[in-house]
């Protein structure tokens, strides 16, 4: 199978001079002592070309001018010595099931046992008298033992000075693909082609052009390395200090390269649509805001300008709206639909789960069917000609005959996607929780109109960091205030132990009047040890809380029983809602202001801080129910964690309930991939960038990137 084709970085100049393929471009088995069996172990790292194998980032480094005394090994961090093999053997247990490969390790100052349990394979590498560079720390101290550390023989020859005496770089690896062998290709490969800098822009005029290119639009280019001396920096730093700076210079060409893709993008599709006027008139936004009850937040006020622009404006409207759990998004999404609407255009909302779009369809109905427009309901289980297309008669919801229908909001999940079901005269998409769906799913929805406007929304803040990258091609608004009528909450940490006292408090608040959620990690039981399911603790949460009812919810019900139990919940029936994570977006259920989440630390923060914002809402706008909301709400967090770093993440939830604070956090211990999951198919694949630390580099390619238009 031949290497995909490695993209080029719109920096990057045409094709080396008098050579069909550039060098950066050639295939690694171009390359001295790459056969076939070498190129398909670098292609399992995804190392195809000549320039993949000089981006290969070390995942960390040795300085091989110190070690430490094996003496000296601790059990609290890790260190690097070396020693000769004084013994070595392998032994397997009854059964042959089972085996422990051991080196016995000398440096003079003391002996250190390297253990490797069921990998029998390791004898073949290592023999007696060999010296032995070994990375780790110290699983037990009498005898000193280190359990499968990283280790590397240290051997003669001309090329020895690449592995001893220096700061040596430590690469990711697969199956069969020595370590000395990478560091000695990688080596040779830079002296071949980076040595010297007039040697590097022969061979590489591309990113020769890149230099050129930063230093004609950032006076600061001159304190940066050339592309070259980065690469070459990043493999062998004189200092470990180097290896940061070359970080920065090469993140930097990564953040240039995407944001070029993203102007070229918006620039490409602004070219080619052209607006539909949605601009609105206001003949139902007026009536609408006097029935709502309330009056709209400075912040709605302000974000409900930059949208009404947008939809007269000459190009479609793509912008992303940013809402921390509790602000009033939903309003604004009605007062957006109503512009359209008053345009002459429908409207299609989508959201991630049936109980989500529901919950809309609800509150739609009630805000716009008294403005006689048509509200449908559009899912998986509930289709439009069942039960969308209603109208209000003396307080009671009837079927109308209408020859020539209003305009319509389409509220619905994924079966808005179906190739079956059209949307008519589509002139605005909204879809909430926007982070639930991948950025192909919301192409598709768009494609069902001729460029319509898009709104995209988010209780879940987004990092600024992912909001430039990720979400770089749309305008970004936030609402940034919280509106009155919500009661306070307060969050608890609690361990397993003090679990009697928590049911204990819950017991007496459903006493009180008010309801409960208590969240658990797992539908069924999957083998995790200590992970709690609900489908298993319902029957032992029933004998809890008894005589209040709990109900059950998660993910496999079918939807008829998810409606069931959401309908009893609501109205009281239900005193305590046993379920999983489903009910993070789009619950509302105003008297439930207590909620127990047990294996929290199996949560992410940003899921955490949705499944908090469940409790102490305020009752839907427009509607007559108790201000719930108003109570003070509880959210008890139970972690039986042995890490310091999960206690630590959780209490940043306790601490506060600044949603953009807490993702901040989440994509700093988490990552961007974890945090958005695999739905999520925009995120770029960044070698140096680091997209939770390096916020300033992305403003700065931003910046840079917008001289060159």
């Amino acid at each position: 199978m031949s290497p995909p084709e490695t993209k080029i970085s719109p920096l990057q100049s045409p094709a080396c001079r008098g050579e069909a393929t550039p060098a950066l471009r050639r295939p690694v088995t171009s390359l001295w002592g790459v056969g076939g069996e070498r190129a398909a172990q670098l292609a399992r790292l995804d190392i195809h070309t000549v320039e993949d194998l000089l981006l290969h980032r070390p995942r960390r480094y040795e300085d091989r001018r110190h070690f430490r005394k094996i003496a000296e090994l601790t059990k609290d961090e890790p260190a690097t010595a070396r020693g000769t093999i004084v013994a070595l053997g392998l032994r397997r247990f009854r059964g042959g099931g089972k085996s422990v490969f051991e080196i016995i390790l000398d440096d003079g100052s003391a002996r250190l046992h390297c253990r490797w349990w069921n990998l029998p394979f390791m004898e073949k590498y290592f023999a007696m008298g060999d010296e032995v560079f070994v990375y780790g720390k110290l699983s037990e101290t009498k005898p000193r033992v280190m359990t499968h550390p990283e280790t590397e023989v240290i051997e003669g020859g001309e090329e020895s000075f690449i592995h001893i005496n220096r700061i040596a770089p430590v690469y990711p690896l697969t199956e069969g693909l020595p370590q000395r062998w990478l560091r000695g290709l990688i080596w040779r490969t830079l002296e071949k082609f980076v040595a010297a800098p007039r040697q590097s822009a022969a061979h590489f005029p591309e990113w020769r052009a890149a230099d050129e290119k930063l230093s004609a639009l950032s006076r600061g280019a001159a304190a940066l390395p050339s592309r070259a001396n980065a690469v070459h920096m990043t493999h062998f730093p004189e200092e470990l200090t180097d290896v940061e700076i070359a970080r920065r210079r090469l993140a930097l060409d990564e953040f240039i390269e995407l944001q070029v893709q993203i102007r070229a993008r918006r620039k490409n599709f602004e070219s080619h649509a052209t607006a539909l006027p949605c601009g609105g008139n206001n003949r139902l936004i007026k009536p609408f805001l006097a029935r709502l009850g309330f009056k709209l937040t400075d912040a709605q006020t302000k974000v409900l300008r930059e949208i009404r622009q947008d939809m007269g404006g000459a190009h479609p409207m793509r912008r992303l709206l940013q809402g921390d759990v509790g602000s009033g998004k939903t309003a604004v999404a009605a007062c957006t639909a109503l512009m359209a609407l008053e345009s002459g255009f429908n409207v299609a909302l989508m959201a991630p789960t049936e109980i989500l779009a529901e919950q809309h369809f609800t509150n739609f109905s009630r805000w716009f069917e008294p403005l006689g427009l048509r509200v449908v309901l559009q899912t998986g289980s509930r289709k439009g000609g069942e039960d969308g297309r209603w109208k209000m008669e003396d307080g009671k919801r009837v079927r109308p005959t209408i020859l020539n229908p209003p305009s319509s909001i389409f509220v619905g999940t994924h079966a808005l996607l179906t190739s079956g079901f059209d949307l008519p005269n589509l002139g605005l998409v909204i879809i909430d929780e926007q982070h639930k769906f991948g950025v192909a799913q919301r192409e598709q929805l768009v494609r069902k109109g001729r460029y319509p406007h898009l709104l995209v929304m988010t209780a879940t803040p987004i990092p600024r960091t992912l909001g430039l990258t990720l979400y770089g091609d749309l305008d970004v608004s936030v609402i940034d205030e919280l509106p009155g009528g919500r009661g306070q909450i307060k969050t608890f940490i609690r361990t397993a132990d003090k679990l009697p006292k928590v049911w204990e408090f819950i017991r007496e608040k459903l006493a009180a009047g008010r309801q409960a959620y208590v969240v658990y990690p797992r539908v069924e039981e999957s083998g995790e040890k200590g992970l709690k399911a609900v489908t298993k603790e319902f029957n032992n949460l029933k004998t809890l809380l008894a005589p209040f009812r709990v109900g059950l919810l998660h993910g496999r019900l079918k939807s008829r029983e998810k409606d069931g139990v959401m309908t009893e919940f609501r109205a009281g029936g239900v005193n305590a809602l046993l379920a999983t994570s489903l009910i993070e977006v789009g619950v509302d259920v105003p008297n439930a202001t207590v909620m127990l989440v047990e294996n929290a630390e199996a949560f992410g923060l940003a899921q955490l801080h949705q499944l908090r914002g469940r409790i102490g809402r305020p009752p839907p706008p427009g509607s007559s129910g108790a201000a719930g909301g108003a109570h003070e709400s509880y959210c008890i967090l139970v972690s039986d964690a042995k890490t310091a770093g999960a206690n630590e993440r959780l209490k940043v939830l306790e601490e506060t309930n600044d949603g953009f604070r807490i993702a901040e956090t989440d994509l700093k211990l988490r990552g961007p991939g974890e945090l958005l999951g695999q739905q999520q198919s925009g995120l770029p694949k960044f070698r140096f960038g680091n997209l939770a630390e390096d916020l300033d580099l992305i403003w700065q390619a931003r910046e840079l990137v917008a001289k060159m238009a």
